[in-house]
């Protein structure tokens, strides 16, 4: 029994050196822009960039969007699958698993030929319609996390009789779903919207190949033109990340505890 605990220490203090290791490395780069001292200077460079106040928006902007459309698509259906279709719930989950299987490059390319210039819908013509493509081509992506967080809560709730009550009350559909399933199921709601976050603020390939101002693309270019700044990103966008993961256990901690509203 001690020889297994042993080895399991072992293990993970291998995974914690394999982890902190590369990440101290990078934190104490980002530090040395100044000759013979530690320093923030590579991350006030990066904040004082125009080019990076105007990415870092962008992405947060998309962020939104993608976490606003994504939950007006994906809860309804969930719902709907729940309460009437629920033999379409194995289609309902293949589908949403795909992205998982397709790499985000052929989705790309894939809009890129439907979606060019010269097609019935030149959505790639105009900066307005390449984010609106952009903003969908997130909800794809973010599709297999935020379905499975909305369906988990969704178990967590008699989805039949809640419906059953409000049309008993007089409510009309729209009724039952922002007043009674939507704060039911906020908690799955935000565990998506913050792995969301996580997703769209580091995405690269779909910004891009679609030629838009995304953070992801602007640390590929700081990567291939800068000392210091690239480190000093990484770090910020891993601190993006971890916020949102830290966010997400605090939400999924006191939805355990909250009540359901009738």
């Amino acid at each position: 029994m001690k020889l297994q605990k042993f080895f399991a220490w072992i293990a993970v203090a291998i995974g914690l050196i394999y982890f902190l290791v590369p990440l101290i490395g990078t934190l104490e780069f980002s530090l040395r822009m100044r000759r013979n001292a530690y320093s923030f200077d590579a991350y006030a460079s990066v904040f004082s960039d125009f080019g990076f106040i105007t990415a870092f928006g962008f992405s947060m902007l998309m962020a939104l969007l993608t976490i606003i459309f994504g939950m007006l698509l994906v809860v309804p259906t969930a719902y709907w699958v729940r309460l009437r279709l629920p033999q379409l719930r194995p289609v309902v989950e293949f589908i949403t698993l795909m992205p998982l299987v397709i790499p985000a490059i052929v989705i790309v390319f894939g809009y890129l030929r439907l979606y060019n210039s010269s097609s019935i819908l030149p959505l790639t013509g105009y900066n307005s319609t390449t984010n609106i493509l952009l903003v969908c081509s997130y909800i794809v992506l973010s599709l297999p996390y935020m379905y499975r967080s909305v369906d988990t809560a969704m178990r967590t709730i008699d989805v039949g009789t809640l419906t059953e009550a409000a049309e008993s009350l007089g409510a009309k559909w729209t009724t039952i779903m922002f007043k009674c399933i939507f704060p039911n199921v906020m908690s799955g709601v935000l565990s998506g919207a913050f792995i969301t976050l996580a997703i769209v603020m580091g995405e690269f390939t779909m910004a891009s190949l679609l030629n838009r101002p995304a953070f992801g693309p602007y640390m590929q270019l700081m990567g291939a033109n800068r000392a210091y700044e690239p480190s000093a990103l990484a770090i910020i966008a891993l601190a993006v990340t971890w916020l949102s993961m830290g966010l997400l256990q605090l939400v999924s901690r006191f939805s355990k505890s909250a009540p359901i509203k009738a």
